[in-house]
């Protein structure tokens, strides 16, 4: 049964840190690609991070320098660390698995909840 299982998520404050996980089953993790998104209430679903299956990462310009995504592909996880929280991170966020000609699968989302 193919599956993602966001986790980690909760309330921090201004200033502080969260990691995310992702873990995958039933699906070849080590080939695809793998991706952060996050959405605030009444906004739109954007990208946050992603990592290719060579573990090349791409960042939006407003988590740079703070967050960094990972993969293990051994354990089939794909982690975000999430440093020096912003009020503005507050969102839901969301993995998703991408290989073409496979499609695009996303986990159920995990809530984010920055204090200032």
């Amino acid at each position: 049964q193919v599956q993602l299982v966001e986790s980690g998520g909760g309330l921090v404050q201004a200033g502080g840190s969260l990691r995310l996980s992702c873990a995958t089953s039933g699906i070849a993790f080590s080939l695809y690609a793998m991706g952060w998104y996050r959405q605030a209430p009444g906004k739109q679903r954007e990208l946050v991070a992603t990592i290719t299956p060579g573990a090349s990462t791409n960042y939006v310009d407003s988590v740079k320098g703070r967050f960094t995504i990972s993969r293990d592909n051994v354990k089939n996880v794909a982690y975000l660390q999430m440093n020096s929280l912003k009020p503005e991170d507050t969102a839901v966020y969301y993995c998703n698995a991408e290989r073409r000609h496979y499609g695009l699968l996303w986990g159920q989302g995990t809530q984010v909840t920055v204090s200032s």
